[in-house]
């Protein structure tokens, strides 16, 4: 491991500032050397938690990255889907006929409608079974955390899916397609789909387009198709804080109210005294109009 080859043999003491920015440069970005700091520091604490140090060190991280604001448009998404389904596996530079990269296009339509990640998505069996997160086929119901895994800072509630993925699920089990769990690859389940998506998203000609994407498509579709913060936070296991700080932009009444305050007409203030003994005390009315009054003639 990089992490604990460059910091060997050195002590607490010499877990300074400029030795972790001195770690960060070996590194090939910024945010490679952030992770791995982090891990750093997750097991610095672990030591003091369980007794073996009262020091408290502080661990230099570099910034975090700013939150990506790619995803994909319907258009990009079907696209996506339909460059791995009808892929064709090419041998002696000709096509066969076997369908190699349909596991991809199942996979791709459990994770965006779901906004699941990944790991979850080629982990999920569809029965209940021990390490691993489980479809309910039954009920339509996604758990997505592991049987007896410990809840983490990436929560993974149940998810209700879709009556349109549901019925694909089905299908998919009803014709042998996934006998055990969700995405398989000739009867076995797929441990990561990175490098086969990798393939499709270029065959459809999207640059920059990873399998963590489809859960940044999903979080902005939901928001543009006004669906409601509270319920989609749910459905995406994040906080109601961090969908509208990083999706709130792209729902349709975004500042909708403060944008209709900055352009209405001002208002006045009717003083204590006025219009009939106070009968209208504090009541907003629009600015007065002032109309000019035609001079009688004699």
């Amino acid at each position: 491991m990089i992490l604990g080859k460059w910091w060997a043999g050195k002590t607490l003491a010499e877990v300074t500032g400029q030795t972790c920015r001195a770690y960060a440069a070996s590194r090939s970005t910024e945010q490679a050397a952030r992770r791995e700091l982090e891990d750093l520091r997750a097991a610095i604490n672990h030591h003091r938690k369980e007794g073996l140090c009262h020091q408290i060190v502080g661990v230099w991280l570099p910034p975090k990255a700013q939150a990506r604001e790619r995803w994909l448009t319907r258009s990009e998404a079907a696209a996506l889907i339909w460059s791995a389904y009808r892929y064709r596996e090419v041998q002696k530079g000709k096509e066969t006929d076997r369908r190699t990269r349909r596991h991809v296009a199942r996979f791709i339509l459990v994770a965006l409608y779901t906004g699941t990640r990944s790991s979850a998505v080629c982990g999920a069996a569809l029965r209940p079974t021990v390490g691993r997160g489980y479809v309910d086929l039954e009920r339509g119901v996604f758990y997505r955390r592991a049987q007896g895994a410990r809840e983490t800072k990436k929560r993974q509630p149940p998810v209700r899916l879709p009556d349109r993925l549901l019925a694909h699920l089905r299908r998919w089990e009803r014709q042998g397609i996934a006998k055990g769990s969700v995405v398989e690859f000739n009867g076995e389940p797929v441990k990561s789909v990175k490098k086969a998506f990798g393939r499709a998203a270029a065959d459809a000609g999207l640059d920059g387009v990873t399998p963590h994407i489809l859960r940044h498509t999903a979080a902005t579709w939901g928001m543009q198709n006004r669906g409601d913060p509270w319920e989609l936070a749910g459905l995406l296991g994040m906080s109601v804080e961090v969908l509208l700080r990083v999706y709130g932009h792209h729902h349709p009444d975004h500042q909708a109210d403060a944008a209709s305050a900055v352009t209405a007409r001002p208002v006045r203030k009717l003083s204590e005294n006025s219009v009939n003994g106070n009968a209208l005390r504090g009541r907003d009315l629009p600015e007065k109009r002032v109309i000019p009054i035609k001079s009688r003639q004699k």
